[in-house]
């Protein structure tokens, strides 16, 4: 039985400009114990669970031309956080676009440097089958 999501990565043009959004902007802590692959990259903790976002500095087949404004209807990692306004404070200052979420609910999504789709929300409830 899967239990969990260990890790998810993107793929970036510039490591350093994504730290700067993900360490900077976001205050994703580093991890420093990323083992040395023949690529750039870095692995961010992502909370207490042991769960990391993996940047990967590496050529990205799937063009950012074209995608959905909203990125609610793209491809995207959601991540759950202690203070959404806060949040969205710090991205609108650091000239981020956001984007609400279109179902009512209080959340938000937004684009990264290489157009990567992250949402964010205080209380994630999984709909159950």
């Amino acid at each position: 039985m899967i239990k969990s999501i260990a890790h998810a990565s993107f793929l970036v043009a510039d490591v350093k400009q994504s730290l700067e959004f993900y360490c900077g902007v976001l205050q994703i802590p580093l991890n420093t114990g990323r083992p040395d692959f023949p690529f750039d990259g870095a692995w961010l903790d992502l909370g207490d669970s042991g769960q990391q976002l993996h940047l990967m500095q590496l050529p990205n087949p799937d063009s950012a031309e074209g995608r959905p404004k909203h990125g609610g209807k793209d491809k995207h990692v959601a991540l759950v956080v202690d203070d959404l306004e806060a949040l969205a404070q710090r991205l609108e200052n650091a000239g981020i676009t956001l984007s609400r979420s279109k179902s009512g609910r209080p959340a938000f999504f937004c684009r990264d440097p290489d157009g990567n789709a992250l949402e964010f929300a205080e209380n994630f409830i999984p709909v159950k089958s």
